[in-house]
Protein backbone atom coordinates (compact mmCIF):
# COMPACT_ATOMS: atom_id res chain seq x y z
CA UNK A 1 0.00 0.00 0.00
CA UNK A 2 1.47 3.42 -0.77
CA UNK A 3 2.49 5.47 1.84
CA UNK A 4 -0.11 8.80 2.68
CA UNK A 5 1.36 12.28 1.96
CA UNK A 6 1.86 12.61 6.11
CA UNK A 7 3.71 9.67 6.22
CA UNK A 8 6.35 10.59 3.83
CA UNK A 9 6.21 14.06 5.04
CA UNK A 10 6.78 12.82 9.00
CA UNK A 11 9.65 10.74 7.62
CA UNK A 12 11.21 13.28 5.66
CA UNK A 13 14.69 14.49 7.45
CA UNK A 14 14.54 17.82 9.00
CA UNK A 15 18.42 19.33 10.06
CA UNK A 16 20.18 16.36 8.72
CA UNK A 17 23.47 18.70 9.71
CA UNK A 18 25.79 19.33 10.44
CA UNK A 19 24.54 22.52 10.67
CA UNK A 20 26.68 26.06 11.10
CA UNK A 21 27.16 28.15 14.46
CA UNK A 22 25.69 31.75 15.23
CA UNK A 23 26.42 33.41 18.01
CA UNK A 24 24.07 36.63 17.87
CA UNK A 25 26.30 38.65 20.61
CA UNK A 26 29.01 38.90 18.16
CA UNK A 27 26.32 40.01 15.09
CA UNK A 28 27.77 43.47 13.62
CA UNK A 29 26.01 46.42 13.99
CA UNK A 30 24.69 46.40 10.30
CA UNK A 31 22.55 43.45 8.85
CA UNK A 32 24.06 43.70 5.16
CA UNK A 33 27.62 42.91 6.87
CA UNK A 34 26.15 39.82 8.50
CA UNK A 35 24.52 38.86 5.57
CA UNK A 36 27.68 38.99 3.56
CA UNK A 37 29.49 36.87 5.85
CA UNK A 38 26.27 34.47 5.90
CA UNK A 39 26.32 34.66 2.19
CA UNK A 40 30.22 34.18 2.06
CA UNK A 41 30.05 30.87 4.34
CA UNK A 42 27.22 29.44 2.67
CA UNK A 43 29.46 30.14 -0.67
CA UNK A 44 32.60 28.54 0.71
CA UNK A 45 30.76 25.39 1.86
CA UNK A 46 29.35 24.29 -1.27
CA UNK A 47 25.03 25.15 -0.51
CA UNK A 48 23.56 24.69 -4.13
CA UNK A 49 22.63 28.17 -5.85
CA UNK A 50 22.92 30.56 -2.37
CA UNK A 51 22.10 33.22 -4.46
CA UNK A 52 18.59 32.26 -5.12
CA UNK A 53 15.76 33.90 -2.81
CA UNK A 54 11.94 33.67 -2.81
CA UNK A 55 10.83 37.50 -3.60
CA UNK A 56 7.27 38.21 -2.27
CA UNK A 57 4.73 40.82 -3.57
CA UNK A 58 0.81 41.80 -2.82
CA UNK A 59 -1.09 42.39 -6.17
CA UNK A 60 -4.24 45.25 -6.21
CA UNK A 61 -6.32 43.09 -4.40
CA UNK A 62 -3.94 42.12 -1.64
CA UNK A 63 -3.75 38.63 -2.86
CA UNK A 64 0.11 37.24 -2.37
CA UNK A 65 2.42 35.69 -4.62
CA UNK A 66 5.78 34.34 -3.97
CA UNK A 67 8.32 33.28 -7.13
CA UNK A 68 12.05 32.28 -6.75
CA UNK A 69 14.00 34.48 -8.71
CA UNK A 70 18.15 35.30 -8.50
CA UNK A 71 20.19 38.00 -6.18
CA UNK A 72 21.29 40.58 -8.44
CA UNK A 73 24.20 42.75 -6.34
CA UNK A 74 24.17 43.82 -2.61
CA UNK A 75 24.74 47.49 -2.31
CA UNK A 76 24.59 49.48 1.19
CA UNK A 77 21.32 50.63 0.15
CA UNK A 78 19.90 47.01 0.01
CA UNK A 79 19.38 43.81 -2.07
CA UNK A 80 18.26 43.68 -6.00
CA UNK A 81 17.04 41.63 -8.82
CA UNK A 82 15.54 42.02 -11.89
CA UNK A 83 12.40 41.24 -13.66
CA UNK A 84 10.29 42.77 -16.16
CA UNK A 85 7.78 45.59 -15.24
CA UNK A 86 5.28 43.75 -17.31
CA UNK A 87 5.47 40.61 -15.53
CA UNK A 88 3.13 39.38 -12.78
CA UNK A 89 5.74 40.77 -9.96
CA UNK A 90 6.23 44.21 -12.04
CA UNK A 91 2.95 44.90 -12.07
CA UNK A 92 2.25 44.09 -8.53
CA UNK A 93 5.11 46.12 -7.75
CA UNK A 94 4.22 49.32 -9.79
CA UNK A 95 0.47 49.10 -7.18
CA UNK A 96 2.17 48.30 -3.83
CA UNK A 97 5.99 48.40 -4.11
CA UNK A 98 6.27 46.57 -0.24
CA UNK A 99 8.12 43.21 -1.00
CA UNK A 100 9.86 40.32 1.06
CA UNK A 101 12.88 38.49 -0.02
CA UNK A 102 13.49 35.05 1.77
CA UNK A 103 16.86 33.29 1.19
CA UNK A 104 17.34 29.25 2.76
CA UNK A 105 20.50 27.74 2.80
CA UNK A 106 19.04 23.77 4.10
CA UNK A 107 22.60 22.45 4.78
CA UNK A 108 23.14 25.28 7.00
CA UNK A 109 19.87 25.31 8.28
CA UNK A 110 19.54 28.93 8.13
CA UNK A 111 17.05 31.86 7.01
CA UNK A 112 17.76 35.00 6.12
CA UNK A 113 14.48 37.32 6.15
CA UNK A 114 13.95 40.56 4.36
CA UNK A 115 10.88 43.04 3.92
CA UNK A 116 11.45 46.60 3.12
CA UNK A 117 10.37 48.55 -0.52
CA UNK A 118 11.15 47.89 -3.99
CA UNK A 119 12.46 50.80 -6.41
CA UNK A 120 12.39 51.27 -10.23
CA UNK A 121 16.27 51.73 -10.94
CA UNK A 122 16.69 54.67 -13.24
CA UNK A 123 16.23 54.10 -17.36
CA UNK A 124 20.25 53.90 -17.35
CA UNK A 125 20.74 51.35 -15.27
CA UNK A 126 18.06 49.02 -16.16
CA UNK A 127 19.34 49.05 -19.60
CA UNK A 128 23.33 48.49 -18.58
CA UNK A 129 21.42 45.25 -16.27
CA UNK A 130 20.01 44.11 -19.25
CA UNK A 131 22.84 44.56 -21.75
CA UNK A 132 25.08 42.81 -19.00
CA UNK A 133 22.72 39.51 -19.09
CA UNK A 134 24.28 36.03 -20.82
CA UNK A 135 22.57 36.05 -24.79
CA UNK A 136 20.17 33.53 -23.85
CA UNK A 137 18.61 35.76 -20.39
CA UNK A 138 18.43 38.75 -22.89
CA UNK A 139 16.61 36.37 -25.53
CA UNK A 140 14.20 35.18 -22.81
CA UNK A 141 13.74 38.99 -21.82
CA UNK A 142 13.53 40.11 -24.85
CA UNK A 143 9.60 39.82 -25.62
CA UNK A 144 7.88 41.19 -22.42
CA UNK A 145 5.37 38.57 -22.38
CA UNK A 146 6.18 36.82 -19.00
CA UNK A 147 2.71 35.39 -17.23
CA UNK A 148 0.66 36.18 -20.43
CA UNK A 149 -1.19 32.95 -21.71
CA UNK A 150 0.32 30.54 -24.21
CA UNK A 151 -1.11 28.64 -26.74
CA UNK A 152 1.55 26.23 -27.15
CA UNK A 153 5.06 25.47 -26.37
CA UNK A 154 6.09 26.07 -29.94
CA UNK A 155 5.56 29.31 -29.38
CA UNK A 156 8.42 30.07 -27.29
CA UNK A 157 10.99 28.99 -29.62
CA UNK A 158 9.68 31.02 -32.63
CA UNK A 159 9.71 34.04 -30.27
CA UNK A 160 13.19 33.18 -28.96
CA UNK A 161 14.26 32.84 -32.85
CA UNK A 162 13.23 36.19 -33.43
CA UNK A 163 14.24 37.81 -30.53
CA UNK A 164 17.74 36.07 -30.71
CA UNK A 165 17.75 36.99 -34.27
CA UNK A 166 16.97 41.18 -33.06
CA UNK A 167 20.05 40.64 -30.62
CA UNK A 168 22.50 39.33 -33.06
CA UNK A 169 21.62 42.78 -35.14
CA UNK A 170 21.66 44.95 -32.40
CA UNK A 171 23.67 43.68 -29.23
CA UNK A 172 23.14 47.03 -27.67
CA UNK A 173 19.42 46.53 -28.13
CA UNK A 174 17.74 46.66 -24.51
CA UNK A 175 13.56 46.76 -24.01
CA UNK A 176 11.80 49.54 -22.05
CA UNK A 177 10.15 47.20 -20.47
CA UNK A 178 13.34 46.23 -18.31
CA UNK A 179 12.78 46.75 -14.84
CA UNK A 180 15.52 46.46 -11.79
CA UNK A 181 14.72 47.07 -8.41
CA UNK A 182 16.43 48.04 -5.36
CA UNK A 183 14.88 46.35 -2.43
CA UNK A 184 15.74 49.13 0.64
CA UNK A 185 15.31 46.80 3.78
CA UNK A 186 12.97 48.32 7.07
CA UNK A 187 13.47 44.77 8.34
CA UNK A 188 16.42 41.75 8.35
CA UNK A 189 15.88 38.34 10.14
CA UNK A 190 18.48 35.96 10.46
CA UNK A 191 17.53 32.36 11.49
CA UNK A 192 19.88 29.62 12.85
CA UNK A 193 18.43 26.30 13.28
CA UNK A 194 19.11 23.87 16.19
CA UNK A 195 18.45 20.23 15.76
CA UNK A 196 16.30 20.83 19.67
CA UNK A 197 14.14 23.32 17.80
CA UNK A 198 15.97 25.98 19.91
CA UNK A 199 16.61 27.97 16.84
CA UNK A 200 18.13 31.59 17.11
CA UNK A 201 16.15 34.81 15.34
CA UNK A 202 18.13 37.96 15.49
CA UNK A 203 15.97 40.64 14.10
CA UNK A 204 17.13 44.05 12.67
CA UNK A 205 14.67 47.00 12.18
CA UNK A 206 15.12 50.05 10.71
CA UNK A 207 15.59 52.89 12.43
CA UNK A 208 16.51 57.06 11.37
CA UNK A 209 19.75 56.07 9.90
CA UNK A 210 20.39 53.06 11.94
CA UNK A 211 19.91 49.81 13.04
CA UNK A 212 18.12 48.16 16.39
CA UNK A 213 18.93 44.63 17.13
CA UNK A 214 17.15 42.40 19.29
CA UNK A 215 16.64 38.68 19.62
CA UNK A 216 13.09 36.74 18.84
CA UNK A 217 11.36 33.69 20.68
CA UNK A 218 11.54 30.80 17.90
Amino acid sequence: MAESMRDLLRGSTVFAGPLASFDPQTAPADPLELFRDWFAEAVGTGVAEPHAMTVATVDADGSPSARILILKDLTEEGWWFATTTTSAKGRDLAENPNVALLFFWGPQGRQVRVRGRAELADTEARAADFRNRPLEGRVAGLHGRQSEPLSETAEIHREAERSRARLVADPDLAPDDWGLYLVRPREVEFWQGDPDRRHTRLRYEREGTGWHRGLLWP
